[in-house]
Parts: C-alpha cells; sequence; structure tokens
C-alpha cells in the first residue's frame, strides 16, 4: 500500500469533520477564521479544527467549578498591571521615565521585586551597601540599601501608580552553604526571613499596601538547588503572612505566583518541577490556606492566544486558572480571588543566535499587540474572581540579554522605544469603560463611580461584609453593567434608591436589607445605570450581575463535536470495510 492510500481514510475523516464545523460556524454569520480563533486561540485552520473539536468534548469530563457568584475582595481592582525592573535602573530619570510611559498607557500596577539579598547584603541588620567604589578613587563607597526601593516608590506616588512589592531571593548570608545551593534558595532560619519581611512592611506601611511572598515557588530554579517543596514553601509563606500583619493589619499579603507547569518531577534542574495543580493542593493540605489573601499564579500564552477555551490539564493554555480556581473553591477558599503575576506572549524571531526559540511559544511583534487587549478582555468579561494581571515585562536596563528568548516578552527596548504591543494597550486602555460584568461585585469596585456624600459601614474586619450608605439625600452611584439581570445587595439600614436605566424613567425602590432586583430579564444588553439615595438613603454592599440565559458553549460545542465524532468514526469503519 502506498503511503497516500494508507492514510487516505484519516483525510476523508478530517475533510468530514472540518465540513461540518465549517457549515456550523457558517450558520453563525460570523467569518470563520475569527469563530474558530474566538474558541480556540488557534490562527491556522488545522489547529482551528483539531482544536474546536476537543472544546466540543469538554462537556464529556466535570466541569471545574469557579464560584462565579461569590463575593470576594480585592477583585474589583483596576485589572492593569505591569512588571519591571527598576532597581536595575542605575539612573534615577530612567526610573521615572518608564513609569511615566506605564502612565501614559493606561496601566495602574507595577509589580516591582524588592530582593532581599540587595536591601540585606552582608548580614542580619545591616542595610548599607558596600559592594561598590563610585568614584573611582579605589575606596568602597556606602551606600544606603534602601535608597533606591524609597525612591521607587516615591517616582510610583508622583505617577499616580500603586506598587506590588514581590519579596523574595534572600542573601547568602542567611544560609549555612551560602549560594552554592541556589541563589534563590529558601533561609535556612525562616526567622530572618521574617524579619525582613516585617521590617519591609513597616518601613512602606501607610504607601504600599500590596506584597507577594516569592516567585514561582514550583519550579526550578525558584527554590534553588534542591527539590520544590510545597509544604516548606507554604511554612515560608505563613511566616511571612504573620510578620507582615505584625507589621501592617492592612497589608495584603499575594501567595508567590505558581508557574503552569505539567511537570512531576520536583528537581531539582532545569525543566524540573511540580504540577500547579498538585502543587496547589499540597499547600492547602499544609494550611497555607490561613496565610495568604489572594493567590497568584503566572498566565502565559505559549502556543495559542487568550481565546483559547479548552479546557486541557495536561497542555497549557491561558484557561489554566480556571482549574486553579476549581482547587481554590474545593479547598474553602472561593471568596479569595486570583491575581495574574505575569502575562504576554513571547515576539521572538527566527534568529539561530537566540537561545530557547520557541520555548515560550513563538508569535510576531503584530499577533503580541492583538492578543495582550484580548487577554485583558477576557479577563474582565469572563473572570470576576481574577483582579490585576500584570504584563510580562516593560523594558529591560539594556540589550545583553537579547540572545535568549526571554528578552522577546518585552514591551519597550532599553532605549524606551515602544514596541506594537505597547500602542495596542495605551489605545485599549484608553477606550475602556469600566463595566460590571456578570458575577458579585463589592462595593469598591472600581467600575463604581460616587457622587455626592457617603459613609464606610461594617465592622472593620471582614471586606465582604463591608458596605457604603449615603450621607445625604441625591448622593448617587453611576456605573455601567452588561448582562441580562442587576440585583442590588443593600446593607442592613431600611431605605430608598431612585433607579434610572440608561435614559429611562426613574422608579422609587424601597430598601429593606435584603437583595433586590433592578433589571431583570432573559436577554443580555449594555446599559448605564444611576442610583440615586431617596429621603431615607440608600447603601450598598455588593451588585450581582447575571448573565443572559444561552445553551452553555460547552453544550453546543459538544453536540457539534459528538456529531463530528460520530461521523468520523462511521466514515472510518466504512472505508476499512
Amino acid at each position: 500500500m502506498t503511503m497516500g492510500a494508507e492514510h487516505r481514510p484519516v483525510r476523508m475523516c478530517w475533510l468530514v469533520v472540518s465540513l461540518l464545523l465549517l457549515s456550523f460556524l457558517a450558520s453563525c454569520g460570523t467569518p470563520a477564521d475569527e469563530t474558530l480563533f474566538a474558541y480556540t486561540g488557534e490562527e491556522e485552520l488545522p489547529g482551528q479544527l483539531r482544536g474546536i473539536l476537543q472544546r466540543g468534548t469538554d462537556f464529556l469530563h466535570p466541569q471545574p467549578d469557579t464560584a462565579s457568584l461569590e463575593a470576594m475582595p480585592h477583585a474589583g481592582v483596576h485589572p492593569l498591571g505591569i512588571n519591571v525592573f527598576l532597581n536595575q535602573e542605575v539612573e534615577e530619570r530612567k526610573r521615572d521615565r518608564s513609569l511615566e510611559m506605564i502612565a501614559e498607557a493606561g496601566f495602574q500596577w507595577v509589580r516591582q521585586e524588592f530582593p532581599w539579598e540587595d536591601i540585606e547584603i552582608h548580614g542580619k541588620g545591616d542595610f548599607v551597601d558596600r559592594r561598590n567604589d563610585l568614584d573611582g578613587d579605589g575606596e568602597v563607597d556606602p551606600v544606603d540599601a534602601w535608597a533606591k526601593y524609597d525612591n521607587i516608590v516615591t517616582l510610583a506616588e508622583r505617577h499616580d501608580l500603586d506598587v506590588i512589592v514581590r519579596l523574595s531571593n534572600p542573601p547568602a548570608w542567611t544560609r549555612e552553604l551560602t549560594n552554592t545551593i541556589g541563589a534563590y534558595a529558601p533561609p535556612d532560619n525562616l526567622s530572618d526571613w521574617g524579619d525582613y519581611v516585617y521590617t519591609t512592611v513597616s518601613r512602606y506601611r501607610g504607601r504600599v499596601r500590596y506584597y507577594q511572598l516569592w516567585n514561582e515557588p514550583n519550579v526550578y530554579p525558584e527554590w534553588g538547588e534542591q527539590p520544590v517543596d510545597p509544604a516548606g514553601y507554604t511554612e515560608l509563606l505563613c511566616e511571612g503572612y504573620r510578620r507582615a500583619k505584625e507589621a501592617d493589619p492592612n497589608a495584603v499579603i499575594i501567595s508567590g505566583a505558581l508557574a503552569p507547569t505539567v511537570s512531576l518531577d520536583p528537581g531539582p534542574g532545569p525543566a524540573r518541577g511540580m504540577s500547579d495543580f498538585v502543587f496547589l493542593q499540597r499547600m492547602y493540605d499544609a494550611g497555607a490556606g490561613a496565610c495568604f489573601d489572594i493567590l497568584s499564579v503566572n498566565d502565559y500564552m505559549l502556543w495559542s492566544g487568550p481565546t483559547d477555551h479548552r479546557l486541557r490539564p495536561l497542555n497549557i493554555n491561558f484557561s489554566r486558572p480556571i482549574y486553579i480556581r476549581d482547587i481554590m473553591v474545593a479547598n474553602g477558599d472561593a471568596d479569595k480571588p486570583i491575581w495574574i503575576g505575569e502575562m504576554n506572549s513571547n515576539a521572538v524571531p527566527n534568529d539561530p543566535a537566540i537561545a530557547d526559540v520557541g520555548a515560550y511559544g513563538q508569535v510576531t511583534l503584530e499577533e503580541q499587540a492583538r492578543y495582550a487587549p484580548l487577554a485583558y478582555e477576557r479577563i474582565q468579561r469572563e473572570w470576576p474572581w481574577v483582579g490585576v494581571a500584570n504584563f510580562w515585562f516593560f523594558k529591560r536596563p539594556d540589550d545583553r540579554e537579547k540572545n535568549q528568548a526571554m528578552y522577546y516578552f518585552r514591551m519597550a527596548e532599553p532605549d524606551f522605544t515602544p514596541l506594537p504591543v505597547y500602542g495596542a494597550m495605551k489605545a485599549y486602555a484608553a477606550e475602556l469603560t469600566p463595566t460590571l460584568y456578570p458575577g458579585t461585585h463589592q462595593e469598591d469596585h472600581w467600575a463604581l463611580t460616587y457622587e455626592g456624600a457617603w459613609a464606610e459601614g461594617g465592622d472593620g474586619k471582614d471586606p465582604v461584609r463591608e458596605f457604603r450608605r449615603s450621607a445625604a439625600e441625591g448622593a448617587a452611584i453611576r456605573f455601567v453593567f452588561e448582562g441580562a439581570r442587576l440585583t442590588l445587595v443593600p446593607g442592613p439600614e431600611a431605605g430608598e434608591v431612585v433607579v434610572q436605566i440608561d435614559d429611562g424613567n426613574p422608579r422609587r425602590v424601597a430598601l429593606e436589607g435584603a437583595p433586590v432586583d433592578l433589571v431583570k430579564g432573559w436577554r443580555g444588553g449594555r446599559r448605564e445605570v444611576a442610583l440615586t439615595a431617596g429621603p431615607g438613603g440608600m447603601s450598598v454592599d455588593a451588585l450581582v450581575v447575571r448573565g443572559p440565559w444561552r445553551p452553555a458553549r460547552g453544550v453546543i460545542l459538544g453536540l457539534v463535536g459528538a456529531a463530528a465524532v460520530i461521523t468520523w468514526a462511521s466514515v472510518c469503519v466504512l472505508r476499512r470495510r
């Protein structure tokens, strides 16, 4: 049998499947390539057809439970964040220029590492940097190790940016084996780590609120030259959490971002690590649930785009946080959000001089510029349990790493020349209307605009139970929501609210402490809402948006996929007879 004849049945099967899928998509009134990309994140037709078939079989296995209507703090924040390496910029003007461009592009958050090894450098309690001869006279010139980081916080404040401080990288003196066990290995004595966390949080109390403890503890080399250890990381996390809260009870602690990996070899060694799913469950088993306020993951677009909706636990795609969320819900953490520590696609060129081309996927600069806004849009529309997503990264201080694939995640060149993704994100942010999408949204959601006098209510202990109440008649809240149903969850006090939807007639609604439906329907839409306090005042604890009724995507695609599979199998059987 010739090679062509051998594969003819397979080609016939794929042809039947393709015709079925294309017929279905044509009936939707949308160009097939756009619809296929919107479900699969694949650019080429063969990958799109394979992806839509895989997506269609998702209904055959249990679906993750994301508890999307669960109330939680720290989710309704401005979603645009970006990673920076300002500590590596020697000149203040370059730090300032970086933050200026970031603010101009519409970002609200910068994720910046405060490396322990660069602050408490030479020994316990020693915060003086004696590593450099700055004036060339042959003598060491001592420098306050905090000065650079104080400057970063000050510059961020000047540009109205919030800082997520990442604490990691212990100095060599914290380990008996120094850096021979790895520069990222944990300290021998966790109390040294706790003291560093306490000192840092105390120093920036009232200026920085969000702290992330470690990064990618589930993969090599972030736990040093030793196997990764979820129980060991949990001990470190809990020590840091306890000491941070001692320093500032209002500090919000973010767990170290888990790297997406399917590896089950804890290492040490390149490409070694532990599946983020397994690592997280073992963290919970060790008691980590009591030691963070926000869970963090990294979510890259490696081999498909941000619209890849396939749920394939053994493959890494942009939908992976859905499984992480399912693990959180199963362990009683449905009321905590996820923040994405790093997110981007890799625009590495085809150059044999560059190491690891394709290790992080490979897209064009134009695709990178298209994917980033789509990623942020999907997060806001579909994942109400995600808060900040941090683009990886703004720029490196120089181009010495241009022979490495990692360098090509950048948004700007070292000389501040912006790449296409910078312009794309700037345009996206400029046109972005803060919107309440399906989910439960707290009273401090960034999409809500308050007018007039308001006061805080609640016991100040549980953020989910806090609410806002009007301090005078006529105080108002304005916002846009997209969905079919809108429910106001008021505070415990009785009152009255005047509701106006778009240009409709205002209507008065009594508040008696129980949820009240303000909009009811089964068809979705985008609406502008104004809620005005009546004579009795009003309060708001949360706003719940529900989407329109429609057959689940998985059911639709499942039926199409099942039909395709049955047809494929039938044709194959007939061809072999």
